[in-house]
């Protein structure tokens, strides 16, 4: 299973569309809702993750999901427009960054196959 995480609606569409016809997976648009998916048991095989999010963002939701044993082991992909340097963020899990601006529907699908067959 999958997890999408973006606030803009349409970028949450696409994003889910190049992951492939067949995979399991959920959108939401707030770390919140991430969190309470979590609660009822539903643990993802890999998190693609905006970091700009209304409400809590997407560091509030990395510091969180590593907070438990549960779900610090879960591979994140950020998918974002900010300049990030990998290095830091790989503490939380992150496999990978993506620009918004540049990433392509086959490299959102290689992160699917590799970590969420």
């Amino acid at each position: 299973m999958i997890f999408v995480v973006d606030d803009d609606k349409i970028m949450r569409k696409c994003i889910a569309r190049a992951c492939g016809k067949g995979t399991e997976l959920l959108e939401f648009g707030d770390a919140i809702s991430v969190m309470d998916a979590i609660a009822t048991g539903k643990i993802p095989n890999l998190i693609l993750l905006d970091i700009l999010l209304d409400g809590p963002d997407g560091f509030t939701l990395l510091n969180e999901l590593v907070s438990y044993p549960d779900t610090a082991q879960i591979p994140i992909v950020i998918v974002t427009s900010l300049d990030l340097p990998i290095q830091d963020l790989s503490i939380y899990g992150v496999v990978g960054i993506l620009k918004k601006d540049t990433m392509t529907p086959q490299e959102i699908h290689s992160y699917v196959q590799q970590y969420a067959p």
